[in-house]
C-alpha cells in the first residue's frame, strides 16, 4: 500500500493520476480521508496491519490543510478535495519523473495503489455510503509463462467502462454488472452477486523481475452473510491457485 515518508530522490513535476467526481459534499468526502474508521471502508484491503497502515499513511506522515482541503504526504504525493456545491472532485497528484510522463504507461506499486483507492473510494459514495464492507484479496503471477494475466483470465480484456457484462470464469460464480472504470493496468467491475459490489484487478506487465507478470484482485462485497462470504473466499482460492499459485488471502470484516 502507498506509503513513505523519504523526500524525493531527483526534481520531478507534479501531474494528476487519478480525478472522480463524488456525489456528495466536499466536507463529507473529506471525512473520509480524515477519520481512520471511515478510512477502513475504502482504503485497501485488510490486513492484520491495516490499522496500524491507516494510522502510519494518514496520520503521522500526512500534513492535512483542512480548510483548503489538501492531504499532503511525504513523497510529495496528495490528495486534493474540490467543492463543487453538491458534488465535489477528488484529485490523487503525484511527482512524475518528466513533465510529459503518461501515467498511464507507469506500472508501479504507489501508482497503481492510489488510482485502485481512490477508485474504491468513489464506488464506497457512489453506491454504499455510510456501509461496512468485508473484502478478499489475491496476487500472484501466472502458472505458466504464456497465460493471461488476470481481466483477460476473467474474461474482461475487452471489457469498456460503462458497459454492462455477465460472464462466469470462476465455476458457480456468474458475474453480471457494469464495468466501472477502465485503465491500462487494471479494471474496476460492479457485481451484483456481492450485494452490488466491487471487483478491481490490476496487472502488472512482464519484466525482468517478473518474467510472467502478475495479477492482483480486490473482491469487495456488501451485506454477505458468513456462509456466503466464506463460499466466495473458497471459490475465489481455488479458481486462484489453479491460475496463479497459492496467494496470502485476506478478508476485510
Amino acid at each position: 500500500m502507498p506509503a513513505s515518508s523519504d523526500p524525493p530522490a531527483s526534481p520531478s513535476f507534479d501531474r494528476p493520476l487519478v480525478e472522480v467526481t463524488i456525489s456528495a459534499p466536499a466536507a463529507d468526502v473529506w471525512r473520509a480521508l480524515r477519520d481512520p474508521a471511515a478510512i477502513r471502508e475504502w482504503f485497501g484491503w485488510d490486513t492484520d496491519s491495516l490499522e496500524a497502515e491507516i494510522a502510519y499513511i494518514f496520520d503521522e506522515h500526512a500534513a492535512a490543510d483542512d480548510d483548503a482541503r489538501v492531504l499532503r504526504f511525504g513523497l510529495g504525493d496528495r490528495f486534493e478535495v474540490e467543492d463543487r456545491g453538491s458534488t465535489c472532485i477528488v484529485r490523487v497528484v503525484r511527482p512524475a519523473p518528466t513533465a510529459d510522463t503518461d501515467w498511464d504507461d507507469v506500472f508501479e506499486d504507489m501508482t497503481q495503489g492510489w488510482i485502485a483507492f481512490t477508485q474504491q473510494l468513489a464506488f464506497a459514495f457512489a453506491r454504499h455510503r455510510g456501509e461496512h464492507r468485508r473484502t478478499l484479496y489475491f496476487s500472484g503471477s501466472p502458472r505458466e509463462r504464456e497465460a493471461t494475466l488476470g481481466a483477460a483470465a476473467l474474461g474482461l480484456d475487452d471489457a469498456r467502462a460503462g458497459e454492462r457484462y455477465a460472464i462466469t470464469p470462476v465455476s458457480g460464480e456468474p458475474l453480471a454488472g457494469t464495468v466501472w472504470h477502465r485503465g491500462r493496468h487494471q479494471l474496476g467491475v460492479s457485481v451484483e452477486a456481492w450485494g452490488d459490489g466491487l471487483l478491481l484487478v490490476m496487472d502488472r506487465p512482464a519484466n525482468d523481475r517478473w518474467p510472467r507478470g502478475g495479477s492482483q484482485a480486490i473482491l469487495t462485497t456488501y451485506g454477505l452473510d458468513d456462509a456466503a462470504f466464506e463460499s466466495l473466499r473458497a471459490r475465489w482460492t481455488r479458481w486462484w491457485d489453479e491460475h496463479f499459485g497459492e496467494s496470502a488471502q485476506q478478508s476485510c470484516e
